[in-house]
């Protein structure tokens, strides 16, 4: 019998072993696929599904990380653990507005030198102003083209993307800067 023919025996055993659900408790009817609810506004509603927890870990690890490393730099070249969060607030601020299509908030213009409690703040008031902006968001207006940043064009949807991926990019940066530091980031503590 060839590699290839082995590897695909194996394959179609392991999934359609665990298609049955064995090794999962559950039963086979349980695992029967099951019809997929419609979801108005997809888009829209997979941003406010996932702001909860992008908001908790990265408000948590603002917090996590003391006053006196928002300085801390991994390597001269990089930015600091304060430019990471400035710029998550003009991130917030400017991707919920163009995903959502509302006027981005006034806000005083936070810098990388501003005290924790400043930035922890103002970023706060980013997750909130992105929660009630989304609250407002539809997808009828997701092909729209907007100036996403710089100059360039490019859809509404375009920046739903960017938004969810900033989450994620963002709070990754934010957790390997506490690593660095010896701290534990909010998504790796162990469960209460």
């Amino acid at each position: 019998m060839t590699r290839t023919l082995a590897l695909l025996i194996a394959l179609g055993f392991i999934f359609g072993y665990a298609s049955l659900g064995h090794g999962q408790g559950m039963s086979a009817k349980a695992a029967a696929p099951q019809a997929a609810a419609v979801v108005k506004d997809p888009v829209a509603a997979g941003l406010r599904t996932l702001l909860p927890r992008r908001r908790d870990d990265t408000l948590g690890a603002i917090s996590a990380m003391p006053a006196d490393k928002f300085g801390y730099k991994p390597t001269p070249e990089q930015n600091s653990f304060g430019h990471l969060v400035a710029h998550i607030i003009g991130f917030n601020n400017s991707f919920c507005a163009k995903a959502a299509d509302v006027a981005a908030p006034k806000v005083e213009e936070v810098k990388e030198t501003d005290s924790k409690e400043k930035l922890l703040a103002a970023a706060t008031a980013s997750f909130d102003f992105c929660k009630e902006a989304l609250d407002k968001m539809d997808d009828s207006k997701l092909g729209d083209t907007i100036d996403l940043f710089g100059g360039h064009q490019g859809s509404r949807a375009v920046a739903a993307l960017i938004l969810s991926g900033g989450w994620s990019d963002h709070y990754a940066e934010a957790a390997m800067y506490l690593r660095l530091n010896g701290i534990l980031p909010p998504s790796a503590q162990p469960k209460k």
